[in-house]
């Protein structure tokens, strides 16, 4: 699978964005300034493994204090809103990559080929709480799920 731009590097600036919230307003990344933030980013929640990544990092994300966690797809935020509701989901941000942004081409994670081309790759950032990449995972076959305890591990070694 061949993918757009270039995935952030550990240290590097995580570039600023604006995606849309599921009451169709915006979420920018450098409002959350001050926060760590897990950027949990896949093709769909309607396949199994990206549903289940949301669900998980949904019950991680509860014990974890001044952070935000991201679940960043091109689903339709009615799509989104609608899992949530059925999944119970209140510990995560669904944010929605369906306008045109630059969001894919930065962190470098539109696929470009295969079935499921234009939409996003799989892939777990975290920030710390300046705007850094602290960590970063790049899902190599897409029906893999994150390794979530090394996320998980690199939030709080961030404080």
């Amino acid at each position: 699978m061949h993918l757009s731009g270039s995935f952030p590097a550990k240290g590097a600036a995580a570039p600023d964005f604006q995606l849309v919230k599921n009451d169709l307003t915006t979420l920018a990344l450098h409002t959350l300034r001050g926060k760590r933030v897990l950027l949990n980013i896949f093709p769909s929640l309607d396949t199994g493994v990206c549903a289940l990544s949301v669900r998980k990092f949904n019950r991680l994300a509860a014990s974890l204090p001044d952070t935000a966690v991201l679940a960043v797809s091109k689903d339709l935020p009615f799509a989104q809103t609608r899992f949530c509701a059925i999944e119970g989901i209140e510990n995560v941000i669904a944010l929605s990559d369906f306008r045109p942004t630059s969001f894919d081409d930065d962190y470098g994670i539109r696929m470009l080929d295969g079935p499921l081309a234009g939409l996003l790759a799989r892939a777990v950032i975290v920030i710390d709480r300046n705007g850094s990449v602290a960590y970063t995972e790049l899902v190599p076959e897409i029906t893999q799920e994150p390794d979530y305890d090394r996320a998980i591990d690199a939030l709080r070694r961030i404080g």
